[in-house]
């Protein structure tokens, strides 16, 4: 009889530490959202290629803002000579972010958008084969633009360090 009590204590010792033992994940903090982890300014280096022609390579800054926990937006900066060269600032909404190790990186075929040019008029805008990719506190963007009716297409590679 004492042997059976002695086992049944064990018995229940044993189910008393795991039941109290945690199932959970050993991580202390959990992972910020993926937008959170790369939202802010980059400034850096950006060329614009156009007709096979290095049209500018200037200092500039982008702007990325959360809109979901995996999805920013992006603000392109004005580029151009002033006054009538100028292309306004571009906004590029929606952009759907994945993660795979280190490196963050968001892909988008296509972005249609209107912006208001210098004199107040409306201009199309179409942004293609847009691609960014974060790592660490870097990003590199790269994308084509076609704006209102000129007829080249730029293609815009911009390289940054988030301040």
């Amino acid at each position: 009889m004492k042997i059976k009590n002695l086992f049944a204590m064990m018995v229940a010792a044993v189910a008393l530490v795991i039941g109290v033992s945690s199932c959970g994940s050993d991580d202390d903090e959990s992972e910020a959202a993926v937008a959170t982890q790369v939202v802010g300014s980059y400034t850096g280096n950006e060329v614009v290629i156009v007709d096979n022609e290095e049209s500018s390579n200037d200092t500039k800054t982008y702007e990325f803002t959360k809109t979901t926990e995996t999805s920013i937006d992006m603000a392109i900066p004005e580029m151009g000579m002033g006054g009538m060269m100028t292309i306004p600032a571009l906004a590029v909404q929606g952009i759907v972010l994945t993660k795979n190790g280190n490196t963050i990186t968001g892909k988008l075929a296509t972005y249609n958008g209107t912006v208001k040019n210098a004199k107040g008029d409306e201009k199309a805008y179409n942004i293609n084969d847009l691609t960014v990719m974060f790592s660490e506190k870097t990003v590199v963007v790269t994308f084509s633009l076609k704006y209102g009716s000129m007829p080249f297409v730029m293609t815009t590679t911009f390289t940054g360090t988030k301040k």
